[in-house]
């Protein structure tokens, strides 16, 4: 049986793991082996305190406390780094993404791909964008995503979604370095270089009903469009080394 390494990173997500973590718990019991590893930013909520808890009631969860915010993608390398599952999947906490879409991640695992991408714009995919601002996220995300598609040429049609499993060789062999929200399309660049199995599923998205949402548009959309650049760059100067 398939052990899987569940990262979850968290900041001020106390609300929402008292309801994700026994879901995961619930739907997973059966059908794997697994632990759950919550890295948290050392959240004002108390949310490590939480995690620490349900361990005692579960017994297969593990709490990474990090001292303080430095990026998703450091968060994420923490947990990465620290699973001791054959595969790592990772979601984001605020219960956004649907439990039973993990299995579906799974499935595609089972059937020897390496990396398998949970995608919000890829067809019977859906995007929850009632309120304004998650129209405006919404917006950027699909915009964003059809262009570094374009750009970097690969038929990926969400690359910042939190919401995947790899298998722990293929992240190990990867070595990623990003500390923020471009891991995520450096993990799918670096694992295509590598010539590693990639597979897309689609999946739901819903607004969040706890706590607030972390990503700061203004900030983060100029970082990650120079990333694009970058990435640009290094892709195509690796795919033309290889061909020597």
């Amino acid at each position: 049986m398939i052990q899987i390494s569940f990262v979850i990173p968290t900041y001020n997500e106390r609300e929402n793991i008292k309801i994700l973590i026994p879901k995961i718990e619930s739907l997973f019991l059966e059908k794997y082996k697994f632990e759950i590893i919550i890295v948290d930013d050392s959240s004002p909520d108390k949310t490590a305190e939480l995690s620490e808890k349900l361990n005692k009631k579960y017994h297969n969860i593990r709490t990474v406390i990090r001292k303080k915010k430095e990026g998703i993608g450091a968060a994420l390398r923490a947990g990465y780094n620290e699973a001791k599952g054959e595969v790592i999947l990772s979601s984001d906490a605020d219960l956004s993404f649907k439990v039973e879409d993990m299995l579906r991640l799974m499935d595609k695992i089972n059937e020897g791909y390496d990396l398998v991408v949970g995608s919000r714009h890829k067809e019977e995919g859906m995007y929850e964008n009632r309120k304004l601002l998650t129209k405006l996220k919404y917006f950027v995300s699909k915009s964003g995503n059809k262009f570094i598609r374009f750009f970097l040429g690969l038929k990926i049609h969400d690359f910042s979604a939190n919401f995947r499993a790899i298998k722990r060789d293929v992240w190990n062999d990867i070595e990623t370095k990003d500390n923020t929200n471009s891991l995520l399309l450096e993990m799918i660049l670096k694992t295509k270089l590598k010539n590693y199995k990639i597979a897309e599923v689609p999946v739901e998205f819903k607004e969040r009903k706890y706590g607030v949402s972390k990503l700061r548009l203004s900030k983060e959309i100029p970082k990650f469009f120079l990333k694009i650049i970058y990435f640009f760059f290094l892709f195509n100067f690796k795919k033309l080394f290889s061909r020597k």
